[in-house]
Parts: structure tokens; sequence; C-alpha cells
């Protein structure tokens, strides 16, 4: 499976696209009047269309003279190369500098793509850790994508870093480097609510073990956690089971193990663990459990919203996590 869609709302917004409006001015002659919304009404994307003659840095200075930006509070990043996945880096600089003119940005996404625009296997990341140092306010960061360039240089590197505002992180990979899950972990957010980690496959550097989801599973990080999303995994039987005795569990409102090889055994695992029922969701999407215990899960959570869509075949020998390449 692929990510198919670009979001259509981002932190409680709706996503405009602020490039699609521009072109659309630019090809009626009235560039200098292009129809914009209220600056703090929409989470604002920035992208490129495919074989675009404007550079992403072109783009986002369009936006910056165009947009009253110290209203901007929310951001969307979608495909910044035109023709070839390149490397986030310099779009990422460019946003950096900008810093000063977006001090109400509060959400910022970095990889909405498709996979018509580029596998999610393909999206050149880098470190991003100097956008948490760029803005100390931000309150969600959601990043797809991270593999290195095609010289294998670079790829998605986050250092273990400090940030009081930082309430919802998400990685999105077909493969999340354990490097990766061990700086979240070996991070300081006072502030952080939700969690989620696409931890993926080995094929694509999903490197990660259970000794690296360790710290998010005995409670002992992230005091304001609510949400704990632990997805698209090979292992996500291992996870369940883990996840079955955890006690980080008796504080979180939502659980998320979707996405990944999750079985009879994981889920039987949950059934007789620790009570789920205090959740108020349980999204085991994506799976492969058989009708009997699926609906042993809809018999033992009663009052939990409790996800089993997206079945996979019980038997099928060829099991497989939603998003990989």
């Amino acid at each position: 499976m692929t990510v198919n869609d670009h979001i259509e709302r981002f932190h409680g917004l709706p996503v405009f696209d602020f490039v699609e409006a521009f072109e659309e001015a630019e090809e009626e002659g009235r560039a200098d009047a292009v129809r914009l919304p209220e600056a703090d009404a929409v989470a604002w994307r920035i992208r490129l269309e495919y074989e675009s003659e404007a550079t992403f840095v072109e783009r986002w200075e369009q936006f910056l003279g165009a947009v009253d930006t110290a209203r901007v509070g929310a951001l969307v990043i979608g495909q910044w190369s035109p023709e070839e996945p390149d490397s986030f880096r310099e779009p990422m600089e460019a946003i950096i500098a900008a810093a000063g003119r977006l001090p109400a940005l509060r959400a910022l996404f970095v990889g909405d793509i498709t996979y018509e625009e580029c596998e999610i296997s393909w999206i050149q990341q880098c470190d991003i850790t100097p956008l948490l140092a760029a803005f100390p306010r931000l309150a969600e960061l959601v990043v797809r994508g991270a593999s290195e360039d095609w010289e294998g240089k670079g790829g998605l590197v986050l250092e273990p870093v400090r940030h009081e505002a930082l309430k919802a992180l998400r990685f999105e990979a077909g493969g999340l480097p354990g490097a990766i899950v061990r700086s979240v972990a070996g991070s300081d957010f006072p502030a952080l609510e939700r969690l989620e980690l696409w931890l993926g496959v080995a094929g694509y550097g999903g490197d990660a073990t259970m000794a690296d989801l360790t710290p998010f599973l005995d409670g002992t990080r992230f005091p304001a956690l609510r949400h704990l999303g632990l997805q698209n995994s090979e292992f996500q039987d291992d996870i369940a089971a883990a996840v079955a005795h955890a006690p980080v569990v008796a504080r979180l409102e939502s659980l998320n193990l979707s996405m990944g090889v999750l079985t009879d055994q994981g889920a039987t695992a949950l059934l007789e663990g620790q009570p789920l029922t205090h959740l108020r969701s349980l999204d085991l999407h994506h799976h492969f459990l058989t009708e009997e215990v699926q609906q042993r899960l809809r018999q033992a959570l009663p009052e939990v919203e409790v996800d089993l869509s997206e079945p996979g075949k019980p038997d099928d020998q060829w099991r497989y996590v939603a998003v990989a390449e």
C-alpha cells in the first residue's frame, strides 16, 4: 500500500494550496492579485508541481511576500523537488531563515507527498533538529520519509533535544531508522501528548528493535503522553505483547497499533493483558486477525472505539505492513 492522497486538514485547519492558487493567477494574468484566504484561517501548503520551472525556494519567497506570515499558524510542506528526489536540507534552511517572520507558527508538516510524486521510501530527508530549535513554540510536527540521497549520504536525523512546547510528534516512514526512535526516546518533551511512529520494514531502513521502544512503554518518558502509536511494523505481535503489560497504557486515552503485521497472537496478548476498557479508542486497522479474535476484541471492549478495518487474510503467508515503499 502507499500514501495516495494529500492531507486535507492539519492542526484543525483546512489545507490551502498556495502554489495552486498562485499558478492559477499567473495563467489568468493576475499574479499580482492572487485570491487568498485569511492568513490564520488555513494550513498553508507550499510545494512544487512536477517539472516546475520554479524552485521551492522561489515559491517560498512568493509565499512570504503574498501572505501576512505573522498570522500563519500551520504550514504543510509538499514536494520540494520538481523531478528527481532531492534532500530537504535547502528548503529547510529557507524556512528556518524566515523563522522570525513566522511568530505564530504552531504546526509543521514536512513531506505531504503522495506516491505519484515520490514513493515514501525515496523522500530524502536531512537533520531536522534545527527546525525544533528555530521554532520553540511549535506544538505539532509531522515528518514523512527518511531516505538518504543517491550517494548514501544524509537521511533523516534527529539529535536528542529539549522542546518545551511540542505536544504532537509523528514520523511517517516505510522504514524508520532505529536511531530516530532512540533520539525521540532520548529527547525531553515535557508537553508531549501524542506520539506516533511508523516503524516500517528492514528493507527500507526500519531497524528499530523492541529495546528501542521500551522507554515509551515503561512510563518513564513524556509525562503528558495520552496517545501512543507504534505502527506499521513487521513485529507488531511483539509490540502488542509488550503493550499488554506496559505501565504507560494506564494513562493513555488512545492507542494505535495499526498498519502492521498483527495476528491472533498479538491480539490475544492484548486481551489477556491489562485492562484496556479505559481507552477511548484502539486502532488496529490493517491487520491479519481471524473473525473469532476480532469478535473477542469487540466483546471485551464494548465502550471502546475499536478500528478493525482493512483486514488481511489470517492464513496468508505473505503478510505486509500498510506502508513500505
